[in-house]
């Protein structure tokens, strides 16, 4: 009888045994599936080039919002555009001058044009204001040199066509009267300083005052004649239309010796 009891002893251990391994054997398997926690698990390849380039993508994504809004926190943004304005108008011609093209050049919103010139017109004008000033700027200069009387007349002459060989885009806008607004104070004042300046030259040539307000008419054809010469040459010059008149001159010859030859003769007299 103890024989038997023994027996079945031995057969219910193993049957639980047995139990527990079956039991056991599904955990065991979740276990080595089961992924690590993130704070032991070791980084691979790809997980460090990714955590390396995350900051410098958020830089990236940052840099141009400050950049933008930069000019907004220093007031500067009027200046910006018309910076960004004249980038574009020397680049891609008058035709290529759109608010929002200046907005795309300045990385400023659409609006922004808008905002502080109101539309095309005012900012054309602003813009050209800049290129008056920059213009009386260089004939004030040219005509302040330690130069005798007639040289002087010549340098601003020359002085008149070198800006505008160095800023096509703008001397061809500042005298694009209908895409401006002469009643904005900026641009009134630019003109009417560049009309002055070459009144004053023709004045000091002629040993007379003239008024900026009344010309007879002698001296209306003196100013004219004057602003036709620099500013026709000047035109011909910008449009390509004199190489073929430059290259008949003796070799060596250029337009500016050309523009020499006719200042003497209308200068110097």
């Amino acid at each position: 009888m103890w024989i038997y009891l023994y027996i079945v002893k031995i057969v219910t251990v193993s049957v639980k045994r047995n139990l527990y391994s079956v039991k056991i054997a599904p955990y065991n398997i979740l276990v080595m599936r089961k992924p690590e926690p993130a704070s032991t698990r070791k980084p691979t390849r790809a997980r460090k080039s990714r955590s390396l380039s995350a900051p410098s993508q958020a830089r990236s994504v940052r840099g141009p919002a400050r950049a933008e809004a930069a000019p907004y926190h220093h007031g500067a943004l009027r200046d910006a555009l018309l910076e960004a304005a004249e980038r574009v108008l020397e680049r891609d011609g008058l035709a290529g001058l759109t608010l929002r093209a200046v907005a795309r050049e300045a990385g400023v919103s659409h609006a922004a044009p808008t905002h502080h010139f109101g539309d095309l017109t005012g900012l054309l004008s602003e813009l050209a204001a800049i290129g008056f000033r920059q213009f009386n700027a260089a004939m004030v200069a040219a005509g302040a040199a330690d130069l005798p009387f007639n040289e002087r007349g010549m340098a601003r002459a020359k002085a008149y066509v070198a800006y505008a060989q160095a800023h096509p885009g703008m001397y061809g806008l500042m005298f694009r009267a209908e895409r401006l607004d002469y009643s904005r104070p900026s641009l009134h004042e630019a003109a009417g300083a560049s009309f002055a300046g070459l009144a004053g030259a023709v004045a000091a040539k002629r040993h007379e005052t003239i008024s900026e307000n009344a010309l007879t008419l002698d001296q209306a054809a003196a100013i004219v004649r004057a602003w036709s010469l620099v500013h026709g040459f000047t035109t011909l010059l910008l449009d390509g239309r004199l190489e073929d008149v430059v290259g008949r001159l003796p070799e060596g010859s250029n337009a500016e010796m050309l523009l020499d030859a006719m200042l003497k003769v209308t200068v110097m007299k």
